[in-house]
């Protein structure tokens, strides 16, 4: 008699706590910075195109420097070294809107381990009371390493927040785990080519 109290109290324990999650900190933690997932269980079956390998032939014409593609709508990340030794796919996040996103061709120009953040004029309009700077540390939202394109304002960097990687949660950057970005950015250098689709 008492495992069955002791289910019956774990299973109302669960939703109890499933409850009070979905009242507060879980939707309260998605607010403007992240997507909101809908409800999944009727349409999306799975997303194995994330972590498919890729053949660079079809998105570049040659190696040299090494090359990145952005795949924004499986919000995954390939890169590939100039000698093909080495090939890597990493989740990332995805700018929020599609207003925010910049597809096409670029490349690296400026590699900052320890990055500041600055946000941009039109995230400033947005958000006037976000800080004018954050210097490196846990609070900075480029995370440990920052990749900076020949686009104005748009980088590959880390996060801090772990939440983010997998969804549309940014302003336009693409995002990584520290560990993932830390790796990437030892592969890379001024010149490596990019790509983002």
């Amino acid at each position: 008699m008492s495992k069955i109290n002791s289910n019956a109290l774990s299973r109302r324990g669960f939703l109890a706590a499933t409850a009070a999650t979905i009242g507060t900190g879980a939707f309260a933690q998605t607010g403007n910075s992240t997507e909101i997932e809908a409800d999944i269980r009727g349409g999306v079956v799975r997303n194995i195109s994330s972590f498919r390998s890729l053949d660079w032939q079809p998105y570049f014409s040659n190696l040299a420097g090494g090359a990145i593609l952005v795949d924004l709508q499986s919000r995954a990340l390939h890169f590939w070294s100039e000698d093909q030794s080495v090939y890597k796919l990493y989740p990332t996040s995805v700018p929020l809107t599609e207003d925010l996103t910049r597809t096409g061709r670029t490349e690296i120009i400026r590699k900052v381990e320890g990055p500041s953040w600055s946000p941009t004029p039109s995230m400033r309009e947005r958000n006037p009371e976000w800080p004018e700077r954050i210097g490196p540390g846990p609070d900075n939202p480029l995370g440990t390493h920052a990749l900076y394109l020949s686009w104005q304002y748009y980088r590959i960097h880390g996060t801090h927040d772990t939440r983010k990687i997998g969804r549309r949660s940014s302003n336009g950057c693409i995002g990584l785990y520290n560990e993932h970005i830390a790796e990437l950015y030892a592969m890379t250098k001024n010149g490596t080519k990019v790509l983002l689709l």
